[in-house]
């Protein structure tokens, strides 16, 4: 799954973020891009954190480095360039925010088209989308799982991550907490990357298209932004879909997740007190990821539909999912289970639709 997105909220097309001021050294690694057949985002300052959490490559000069040493989180494959060696103190400020190596251009040119190369060869075309819940109860793990169970039976590689410690767990949702696999309390993540084809091997599986990694039983800690991060890079590089379940994680770890997403589906009951509390959590969202769709769910006590929702909330409108008759009994015996044509299975399908459409801003559904 592909998604081709751009614009308003900070996440670009391009491959490299490059943030060179010296014209010299700025036109040798635009040689170097282009030699790896990538492209580089020299987008207005200052860059926003989606963009630097989103680009397959850092290049920056000593300037930049010191600027986002301050406001940007430590990353991989960030790489320091300029005419001259860093001295020891603006050497610090690089490796503050994971600059790898550096590079002396235009003598260096081929060393860091080496680098390049070599990350472009691994890089995927796959997509991230985050699920968010309105408040409590709104059924943000539900509708996340959905879409997984939606997504595996397109045969699209998938991973749903778990990302609220304080949850249930997905594994419980879809029905597999029993089978053997890697939990976030096991994850160790080395050097900020981890092998796509590794991960997917080691996390429990429902099916043959849908690998699970959630918080385990019984602890309270759950994922470490950078963990996230790398979990995020490594599913976009599989090529598949990843389905993040944030639910009412709105700490950092949920802000990461928000940045490093394509589009975000937030989940609104249809009710005037769940519209309430979705407009502060609309806001929040918005200023990590302006790309936010509705899904309304059922049933609406009051009569409120779907188009009531998103005109107050001035958000695009995905779905609106019917209320699900045998979903709590279905949970208690044996996990989440998508038949066709149900109400989940629409709504789902709606969220996939528009995702493979790769617009910039969700459809409008009638």
């Amino acid at each position: 799954m592909n998604s081709n997105a751009s614009g308003e909220s900070g996440h670009v097309d391009a491959d490299v973020l490059v943030l060179v001021e010296d014209p010299l050294v700025l036109a040798s690694v635009r040689r170097v891009v282009a030699a790896v057949d990538q492209s580089a985002d020299e987008g207005p300052q200052p860059v926003s954190r989606q963009q630097w959490n989103r680009a397959s490559a850092v290049v920056l000069d000593i300037a930049h480095a010191k600027a986002c040493s301050s406001r940007n989180p430590r990353r991989s494959r960030v790489f320091l360039v300029g005419e001259s060696e860093p001295t020891l103190d603006e050497w610090k400020y690089a490796t503050s925010i994971g600059a790898q190596a550096v590079f002396t251009l235009p003598a260096d040119e081929n060393a860091l088209v080496a680098v390049l190369a070599e990350h472009s060869v691994s890089r995927g075309e796959g997509t991230v989308v985050a699920v968010v819940g309105a408040c409590g109860g709104a059924g943000a793990s539900v509708s996340a799982a959905a879409i997984a169970l939606a997504s595996a039976a397109r045969r699209i590689p998938t991973m749903l991550v778990d990302v609220d410690a304080l949850g249930c767990g997905a594994d419980v949702v879809l029905g597999v907490e029993n089978v053997p696999g890697l939990r976030w309390a096991a994850l160790t993540v080395e050097g900020g990357r981890l092998s796509a084809d590794a991960l997917r091997d080691a996390l429990p599986a429902r099916g043959q298209h849908l690998r699970v990694l959630s918080c385990s039983r019984g602890e309270i800690g759950g994922p470490s932004v950078t963990a996230l991060g790398a979990v995020l890079d490594a599913g976009r590089r599989s090529g598949g879909l990843v389905v993040c379940d944030v639910s009412g994680c709105r700490g950092l770890e949920g802000e990461a997740v928000l940045e490093g997403s394509d589009a975000v589906v937030m989940v609104v009951p249809a009710t005037v007190a769940a519209c309430v509390a979705a407009e502060k959590v609309g806001m929040w969202a918005a200023q990590h990821n302006s790309n936010i769709g509705l899904l309304v769910r059922g049933p609406a006590p009051g009569g409120l539909r779907g188009a009531d929702v998103a005109t107050m909330l001035g958000l695009p409108l995905i779905a609106v999912v019917r209320g699900h008759r045998s979903l709590g009994s279905m949970l208690e015996r044996g996990g989440l289970e998508l038949r066709r044509k149900c109400a989940l299975t629409l709504g789902a399908d709606a969220v996939l639709d528009g995702l493979a459409a790769g617009s910039r801003s969700w459809s409008v559904a009638a």
